[in-house]
C-alpha cells in the first residue's frame, strides 16, 4: 500500500519508514504536499485525525498522521499535546530540555515519572478513518544524553532502562517508542481491511 505520512519531521519520517518497510510510504516533502494543519485539539486523537484527513483531502490518497507528544507528572502532565509547543515553537530542543531538567532539579527519583504517547490516525480517500495508540512509560533523567533522536529524546528514560531514548539504536527505539506501538498496531488496522 502506498501511503504518505503528514510530517515534514525527517527523524519522525526515517522511524516511520523502518517500521511501515512492507509499505511504500512517502513524507509530505517527497510528494510536494505543503499544507500547514493548525493542531488546535484538546487531545492527541483529534489532533492527528485532523491532519490525516485535511491531508487526504488534498492529496487524494491514505494519509497516516501522528499526534504525540510527553506528559510529565509532577508538571500536571505537560507538555502533553502542546508539546511541540511547549516553550516557544521555535525554541530549540536542547534548550527546551535543559529548561525542563531546571524545573525538575529538585524532584526526587519517585516522583519523576514521565511517558511518550502517539496517537496515529489514517484517512482514506472513501471517507473511513482509523486510529490507534501507543504509550511509552518512562522518567525524566538529570542530564541530556545520547545523539540517536529528536525531541526529548535526550532526557527521556524508558521504563527498565538506564539509557536516554537518545542512546539507544534505532532498532531498539523501534521496537519500544509509543510511535513504535501505534505503528504496529495501525498496521494490523490496515491489514484487516484489505483481508
Amino acid at each position: 500500500m502506498e501511503i504518505i505520512f503528514a510530517t515534514r519531521n525527517k527523524g519522525k519520517l526515517k522511524e516511520v519508514k523502518e517500521i511501515l518497510k512492507d509499505h511504500i510510504v512517502f513524507g509530505m516533502e517527497e510528494i510536494g504536499i505543503d499544507i500547514e494543519v493548525i493542531e488546535d485539539g484538546n487531545t492527541f486523537e483529534e489532533n492527528a485525525l485532523k491532519k490525516a484527513v485535511e491531508i487526504m483531502k488534498a492529496a487524494g490518497k491514505v494519509v497516516l498522521s501522528d499526534d504525540s507528544g510527553m506528559e510529565i507528572d509532577c508538571l500536571n502532565k505537560e507538555p502533553g499535546v502542546q508539546s511541540a509547543y511547549f516553550l516557544g515553537e521555535h525554541t530549540p530542543y536542547a534548550e527546551r530540555n535543559a529548561i525542563i531538567l531546571d524545573m525538575l532539579k529538585d524532584v526526587r527519583d519517585n516522583e519523576r515519572g514521565a511517558r511518550y504517547v502517539a496517537v496515529i490516525a489514517a484517512a482514506f480517500p472513501d471517507g473511513r478513518t482509523l486510529l490507534s495508540k501507543g504509550i511509552m512509560e518512562g522518567y525524566i533523567g538529570y542530564e541530556q544524553r545520547g545523539e540517536n533522536g529528536f525531541g526529548y529524546d535526550s532526557i527521556f528514560y524508558p521504563k527498565g532502562y538506564d539509557k536516554s531514548v537518545a542512546e539507544l539504536s534505532s532498532e531498539a527505539k523501534n521496537g519500544i517508542s509509543h510511535r513504535g506501538i501505534a505503528l504496529r498496531e495501525m498496521e494490523g488496522l490496515l491489514r484487516e481491511m484489505n483481508t
